[in-house]
């Protein structure tokens, strides 16, 4: 591997006090983005009460609801528009944050924020099936990479700075600084370097900050008095795991097929296809409001226990559908509230059937629904400790965490046996097939890539000289805790080692999926 001594040295030199540096520029990435999500709260919730009180007037009202569907159309061509314009905006945005992290995928960041800030509160603001989270993740990690590239940071840093910046519209979206954390860990950035966690929580809490200031202290889901299940009640929580990691595989398997019809149908353009969405969620709006928009409202009026079962299960395919319709059309709107809005419906009749076949006092259905939204989050998503800490921050309610883990590991193991995948990798999967692979590299620029060792993979007690390293890769550094390790022939890699690599930067992808084999795959021995 031929390396440029002036570039490669700059590119080493920025690691000085990289870690101090992030923390500062990760605050930076956080305030910024707090605003922005801010912004886009207010300005969806404004909208989102205009419509409703559009929809409610409406009612029986032919010529009205005629005005109403023109209108909505006219609005679902725009954001066709807008995505035709800019493809990246499509859908929920973090497959494409993902995408980019890894080298697949190229974004133009401005872009992006403008017309996801745009798109996204035109579809949740008249009321589409869609969370406004994961569009905040997207225009968090937009704001990061901007920051990057105005300040001419190296890539290595740009990579942390997009993931700070996607922590942050997590952070800003819930009221959830920790979750915001978590998620960069667990799921943007899939390990848990020191790096990314200083720079992500530095930029969580400071989004938070902004969010609360603004938007007020009370968690995202209030409820008031959240009983706790007795310990004899627990063997039920397995069977709560088990039914929310099946609806979590259907719900997988759902989006995947929404988004296989609606790309069935090459010659209908897509600012026909985004028209669909706003004209079904016109319909539904006049009827039954409470079923549009992401679901918050919905998931409060459960606290209440006036539905019957019959009804929620009503609420249940009509809520699931809808997320299939908006989803599948490609508008600029995540899945990542409506997934908890279907767990928490879950959750209910589960609690219902429970409270009346065991003689369980009924105090407890609330209790069944957040803990399955935590289930259900976990069995598409894939991410646990994300839905565990999500759903306590989200209720305000730290009482729960044992159930929560017993309901999350259940969904996860049944997900699996079920073969399914987590949601955000088959979507990116699904983008990379229709778009291909854009990111474009400069083969005369290095870059970094910080990987981590797992326990029992191929590469963890072997020597340095022994391990058949991808081709154009030259390892620098290995951090061992607080160590930074010079590598050398007989040096052995340890499991929770960091490694340092060298490559260029057109290179990156490829062999970002040669050491993700090496370093988490499991021995064959």
């Amino acid at each position: 591997m031929e390396i440029s001594k002036d570039k490669t040295t700059n590119i080493l030199s920025h690691r000085k006090n990289l870690r101090f540096k992030l923390i500062i520029e990760g605050a930076v990435v956080g305030l910024i983005t707090g605003i922005i999500i801010v912004l886009n709260r207010l300005a969806i919730d404004k909208l989102f009460k205009i419509s409703n009180d559009i929809y409610s007037s409406s009612k029986g009202n032919p010529i009205k609801i005629a005005v109403v569907i023109i209108i909505l159309s006219f609005l679902g061509y725009l954001v066709g528009v807008l995505v035709k314009k800019e493809p990246m905006i499509s859908g929920s945005g973090i497959p494409q944050v993902e995408g980019f992290l890894v080298r697949k995928l190229n974004i133009n960041w401005l872009r992006v924020l403008i017309n996801k800030f745009i798109g996204g509160v035109i579809c949740l603001g008249v009321g589409l099936s869609a969370g406004r989270e994961g569009p905040s993740v997207q225009m968090g990690a937009a704001v990061g990479q901007g920051f990057s590239r105005i300040f001419k940071r190296v890539n290595i840093e740009e990579k942390f700075l997009t993931t700070s910046g996607a922590s942050a519209g997590l952070a800003a979206a819930f009221n959830a600084p920790l979750s915001g954390v978590m998620f960069a860990l667990e799921e943007t950035h899939k390990n848990f370097s020191p790096l990314v966690l200083l720079s992500a929580m530095s930029s969580a809490l400071t989004a938070d900050f902004v969010a609360k200031r603004f938007l007020g202290l009370d968690p995202a889901l209030n409820f008031k008095g959240i009983a706790s299940l007795p310990l004899k009640f627990y063997w039920v929580l397995i069977l709560l795991g088990v039914l929310v990691g099946i609806s979590g595989t259907i719900f997988n398997k759902g989006i995947l097929k929404s988004q296989k019809i609606y790309g069935s149908f090459k010659r209908i353009p897509i600012e026909v296809k985004t028209i669909i969405p706003f004209i079904v969620t016109g319909i539904v709006g006049v009827i039954s409001p409470i079923l549009i928009g992401g679901g918050h409202n919905l998931i409060m009026s459960l606290s209440e226990n006036k539905y019957a079962l019959v009804t929620l299960l009503l609420f249940l395919v009509i809520k699931f559908l809808l997320v299939l319709i908006c989803f599948g059309s490609g508008i600029p709107g995540g899945i990542f509230f409506p997934l908890l809005v279907l767990g928490a419906l879950v959750g209910n009749i589960f609690g219902i059937i429970v409270c009346y076949s065991l003689g369980v006092h009924s105090i407890y259905i609330l209790t069944f629904i957040i803990l399955a939204m935590a289930g259900h989050f976990t069995a598409i998503v894939k991410a646990p400790i994300t839905g565990i800490i999500l759903i306590t921050e989200m209720t305000g309610s730290f009482d729960h965490m044992l159930p929560l883990a017993i309901v999350c590991i259940f969904a996860y193991i049944t997900s699996d046996l079920l073969k399914s995948e987590p949601i955000y990798e088959s979507l990116l999967e699904n983008i990379l097939r229709k778009n291909g692979e854009n990111f474009e590299g400069n083969s005369k620029t290095k870059t970094l890539i910080e990987y981590a060792i797992h326990m029992g993979c191929t590469t963890e007690g072997q020597l340095m000289k022994d391990i058949n390293w991808p081709k154009d890769c030259l390892i620098v550094a290995i951090k061992r805790g607080d160590k930074e390790i010079i590598p050398r022939g007989f040096t052995r890699i340890l499991s929770g080692d960091y490694i340092v690599a060298l490559v260029d930067e057109d290179k990156a992808s490829s062999i970002l999926e040669k050491l993700d084999n090496m370093c988490t795959g499991l021995c064959n021995n």
